[in-house]
């Protein structure tokens, strides 16, 4: 298990071990991440997952593919450490990574 901390945008936090494998989304999702709604099940068409990964972290993931990018442009909060946490794949060097959860996902 990797420990991931999800800050919210009232400045709380939640901590959670996400499975080694799987997407962040799945497994904040599984561990009742508020904010992450997740509506397309992960299938990187509505960005509802979005996140907002903090450094060190964002720069050490692989550049997004240009169907995320696309989907990030689409009117989400974007920043420039946006990703959709769908396609971010948990791996054991995530361990103690930060992301902030936008205040909407709309």
């Amino acid at each position: 298990m990797v420990h991931i901390r999800f800050e919210q945008p009232d400045g709380s936090s939640q901590d959670i071990d996400a499975t080694v494998g799987e997407s962040l989304m799945a497994s904040a999702k599984a561990q009742g991440v508020e904010g992450i709604l997740a509506e397309c099940g992960g299938s990187m068409v509505c960005g509802t997952c979005h996140v907002y990964v903090k450094e060190p972290w964002f720069s050490q993931l692989a550049a997004p593919s240009a169907m995320e990018a696309d989907m990030l442009d689409c009117g989400l909060q974007q920043q420039p450490n946006s990703r959709l946490s769908c396609q971010i794949i948990v791996a054991p060097d995530m361990d103690g990574m930060e992301i902030a959860v936008p205040q909407s996902q709309r």
